[in-house]
């Protein structure tokens, strides 16, 4: 299993969840795990654990795909793997 880390940052606002759930659905991940908050009344922020063992792109183009679709829904949607992660988070 391929797993990568999805984060959206930005203004609180109806919609945002689903967006990102559609788009990872429609590029085939899915979502292993996933967590919400609002931070002072407005400030939404989500991370998401996902499976792209079967993407239906390549991992550099889901990558623009998220970034388009965040541009597109005023957030920061970013993915990384989770080696990168995991490698960038150790002491």
């Amino acid at each position: 299993m391929n797993k990568a880390i999805v984060t959206v940052l930005g203004r609180d606002r109806v919609g945002i969840i689903a967006s990102v759930s559609n788009r990872l659905s429609e590029l085939g991940i899915n979502i292993l795990d996933i967590t919400q908050t609002v931070m002072d009344e407005d400030i939404f922020v989500m991370l998401m654990l996902a499976d792209v063992t079967n993407a239906s792109l390549p991992f550099h183009e889901v990558k623009e795909n998220l970034r388009l679709l965040g541009e597109a829904q005023h957030v920061s949607i970013r993915i990384q793997s989770e080696e990168i992660f995991d490698a960038m988070h150790k002491i």
